[in-house]
């Protein structure tokens, strides 16, 4: 069972722990600001165990973030021990893939049923995470605390878009069967041990803030503002990358004796 007070002394949640709309929207406006989207451990060739315990630990206690198998997995226990009705989903990414390329179902979605309608919330897709459950509904925009996202139909799949710079942009598709546990656990074990993952190769954080979004891939740093204005900069010290997964993705970095010599390698190239 999660410790619902730990994690809520985590986000920074003090509200009402009814299973409503309103619960699940602070919750998830709190937990995507305070829990980033990092990749260190299959950076680093650490294992990326998926049950209650190991990530109440890593993202509650050890104050670390993940990705979206992490990420919602932990959500789903918190809000099933709130009285939600959840389940779990996945989806094909879309985003920055080349139409011709039929991707893997690769990232995790929930599904919440509640008050009659049907939302997902999704806090681990990292650098475009809704920041708002949005209403299983075709074709129109809804809001959240960042960018309007909309879904579409497209047979018997959805497709989430998210508008930037004024165009709608797809994000990931998927379908409505429920996944379980070990249908995670297969594309888990190959996104964290395959040489071929971007987990693996890759240095990768994300996290929303009130004013916008931090973004670090590898070594460039890029703050992106809400008026749609951004700033990059390359991080060109392992101490100033650990400054910025303190400081802007607020991770307390384990006492690794490896990360350092990594985090070199990620500024070489």
């Amino acid at each position: 069972m999660i410790d619902l007070g730990s994690y809520f002394e985590r986000i920074g949640y003090r509200g009402e722990r009814a299973a409503t709309l309103d619960t699940l929207r602070a919750i998830i406006a709190r937990h995507t600001e305070a829990i980033a989207f990092e990749n260190l451990n299959p950076l680093l060739g650490r294992p990326v165990p998926l049950d209650a315990a190991e990530l109440e630990k890593k993202l509650v206690r050890d104050r670390r973030g993940g990705y979206c198998f992490e990420q919602n997995l932990l959500l789903s226990h918190v809000l099933q021990a709130l009285g939600f009705a959840v389940s779990g989903l996945a989806a094909r990414v879309l985003w920055n893939v080349p139409e011709s390329v039929t991707p893997p179902r690769g990232h995790m979605l929930l599904r919440v049923e509640l008050e009659g309608t049907t939302h997902l919330a999704d806090v681990g897709f990292g650098g475009l995470t809704p920041t708002a459950p949005l209403r299983l509904e075709s074709d129109f925009a809804q809001s959240t605390p960042h960018e309007p996202f909309r879904l579409l139909t497209a047979g018997t799949e959805w497709v989430l878009q998210a508008m930037l710079r004024e165009e709608w942009r797809p994000v990931y598709r998927f379908d409505l069967q429920p996944q379980q546990l070990p249908d995670y656990e297969v594309i888990n074990w190959y996104l964290s041990n395959h040489p071929g993952s971007r987990f693996v190769a890759n240095l990768v954080a994300a996290r929303p803030t009130k004013d916008g979004r931090y973004a670090l891939l590898n070594n460039e740093f890029t703050a992106y503002r809400r008026d749609g204005t951004s700033e990059r900069r390359s991080l060109g010290t392992v101490a100033e990358l650990r400054v910025a997964l303190k400081e802007r993705f607020l991770l307390r970095l384990p006492d690794w004796p490896d990360l350092d010599a990594r985090l070199a390698r990620v500024i070489a190239g």
